[in-house]
Order: C-alpha cells, then sequence, then structure tokens
C-alpha cells in the first residue's frame, strides 16, 4: 500500500496530534506503513521525503497561519528542492487542522501546501477545539484515501 509520512506540529493542547494519529490509524488499517514526526520537538530533513509515497500536513490554526515549524519545513524543501531535485519530486497529500475558534488557518494552510505535493486527496479536514468522533473518523479515511492513492 506505502508509505506514509504524517507530518504535524502540535504542543499545548495535543488536538493536532489526536488528529495525526487518527490519520495514522486510518492508513495503517489500509495496509500503509505509516511514520508519524511532530515537527514541535524535531525539525524534518527534507531529503528523508522521498522515502514517502502520500504525506499527510496538520497543523493548530496560530493567528489564522500555519505553525511556524511547518512554514520552516517548507521553506527547507524549497530551498532543498532548487539544490537537488533527487527524491523531493511531488507527493500526494492531504491535509487537516485544529483551531480553537478562528479557523482561518484554512485558506493559507492549503495555498502552502499545494506546493509541497503533487495531488491532494480527501477535504481538509478541521477540528474546533478536541476532535470528537466525526472529526476522527474524518481523519482516519484521509489516512485510508493516502493509503491507497498513487
Amino acid at each position: 500500500m506505502g508509505r506514509i509520512l504524517v507530518l504535524y506540529h502540535s504542543q499545548e493542547h495535543g488536538n493536532t496530534e489526536l488528529m495525526a494519529k487518527a490519520v495514522a490509524e486510518g492508513a495503517r488499517e489500509a495496509g500503509a506503513d505509516v511514520t508519524l514526526v511532530n515537527t514541535n520537538p524535531v525539525r524534518p530533513d527534507p531529503s528523508e521525503y522521498g522515502r514517502f509515497d502520500a504525506v499527510a500536513f496538520g497543523t493548530p490554526d496560530y493567528y489564522s497561519y500555519v505553525a511556524g515549524t511547518l512554514k520552516t519545513f517548507v521553506d527547507d524543501w524549497y530551498i532543498a528542492l532548487q539544490k537537488d531535485r533527487d527524491g523531493l519530486e511531488r507527493k500526494t497529500y492531504g491535509l487537516f487542522y485544529s483551531h480553537g475558534g478562528g479557523g482561518g488557518v484554512r485558506g493559507p494552510f492549503e495555498s502552502l501546501f499545494k506546493h509541497v505535493g503533487g495531488q491532494k486527496v480527501g477535504d481538509t479536514v478541521e477540528s474546533r477545539g478536541k476532535p470528537n468522533a466525526t472529526v476522527l473518523r474524518a481523519c482516519r479515511e484521509l489516512g485510508a484515501q493516502l493509503a491507497v492513492a498513487k
């Protein structure tokens, strides 16, 4: 089924992490090998990006924008792409985010990540606060879609 990277930022409340784990669960249930990376404690190396067949990106809404660590990943990815394209080809990707009531991150998030992905699958999954059962189900479905995407 493939190798899926779930790259997300989560810290204070852990809502985005709950969503990331649900995406990973859905992908695993569909037969994929999944790697979860929280960008809060780790700065991901863009050269590792090439190992994966598809990627799910997740962020909390910080003042209607993505978490800085995910923006840093995009910057690092872009710089590496300009130097050496090997392994940095565009990937199938999906998006998920959490917010505390604003939710203004959706547009900038979708715009930013279309540059590192090839084909977006599924709908962008949104959670206001702690994800409920419906949101977690949507996250698992996103993971399953990524697992079978080509």
